[in-house]
């Protein structure tokens, strides 16, 4: 199958990537590599590009022969979208609706959208179901919940049928170490701590007042190669004709930032120094995800779901790529 991926440079899209290649289909990338790197395309298909660019986007789809779309282009910084709410309406709902305007035009009817755990706000439940309500408490997370309330209307008007997976936390690095996380500037905590255990730099930690035992927040950790899977998955239950869904993807458990550290350490036998910073805006205090449903309807389960594993894989990566793709 001819999958179009969104944002497949980028850390989680490369893994889908290559996840899509081991299954025989051939992937053709559109990326504007702000923030992905052409190095972590594996194969198919690499395009330079702009999603914003509409006319851009139908040319790909009709020569591309398109017969699905992974969406994974975004940006994702909760503080940044605090700081610059126009930012993340302009690139996460405006170009996907360039997105979807092209797919209907084409009559590619199949996407895969890359949601996220941050559409629910402030959990008032945990783990946090997909019936939970969704009361964003930051632009990022908003942006996506329009996206989300987007699709429905969609599939009304053009028959395009969605799987929405909505993100816990995304940590780890490929089994096989070809592939990991590097982000410049880096703002998720698993790959600041373990730079911070290459180079003896100070991780810092935003808030450590949070209503939990330790006063840091918690946070459901999940490993990239089993978001790829449900991307797979998801993918493939759609081919076959199922509905439109929602599902959250995470472990069931939650981890706190101490915790993580302290896993860190185990994981490098090293010492990790750590300052205790203000809290970022827009952040809650929990999230744990439940993804029962997921795992009834698609079969998903992880393979990764130990804390330790998955900052190994990372490690892993990080000791041997100590400068990324550099």
């Amino acid at each position: 199958m001819r999958v179009l991926v969104t944002g497949g440079a980028g850390y989680i899209g490369s893994h889908i990537v290559k996840a899509l290649l081991q299954k025989g289909h051939y992937p053709i990338v559109l990326d504007n590599l702000s923030k992905g790197h052409a190095e972590a395309v594996l194969g198919g298909e690499l395009i330079r590009g702009d999603l914003g660019d509409p006319g851009l986007v139908q040319r790909i789809m009709e020569a591309g022969e398109v017969e699905a779309v992974i969406h994974m282009a975004a940006d994702s910084l909760v503080g940044e979208s605090v700081e610059n709410p126009g930012k993340y309406f302009r690139n996460n709902v405006g170009n996907t609706l360039v997105l979807l305007n092209a797919m209907a035009a084409s009559g590619v009817k199949n996407l895969v959208f890359s949601s996220t755990a941050a559409v629910y706000g402030e959990p008032c439940t945990s783990p946090i179901e997909e019936t939970h309500p969704t009361c964003p408490t930051n632009p990022y997370g908003t942006s996506k919940l329009m996206v989300e309330m987007m699709l429905p209307w969609y599939e009304r008007a053009f028959g395009l049928r969605f799987i929405s997976l909505r993100y816990f936390n995304a940590a780890g690095a490929d089994p096989d170490g070809e592939l990991g996380e590097d982000h410049r500037p880096e703002t998720h905590l698993i790959p600041n701590v373990l730079q911070a255990a290459l180079t003896g730099r100070t991780v810092e930690i935003y808030g450590a007042d949070y209503p939990t035992p330790d006063g840091t927040c918690i946070r459901d950790y999940i490993h990239v190669a089993d978001l790829s899977l449900a991307h797979l998955l998801a993918l493939e239950a759609l081919v076959a004709g199922q509905p439109s869904a929602t599902y959250n993807l995470g472990n069931g458990r939650g981890f706190s930032v101490h915790e993580v550290i302290r896993t860190a350490e185990e994981v490098t036998g090293g010492k990790i120094q750590v300052r205790i910073g203000p809290r970022r805006p827009g952040d809650p205090a929990v999230l744990v995800a439940s993804a029962e449903k997921i795992s009834a309807e698609l079969g998903w389960h992880p393979l990764y779901p130990d804390l330790h594993r998955i900052i190994a894989t990372a490690w892993h990566w990080q000791k041997n790529h100590p400068d990324g793709y550099l």
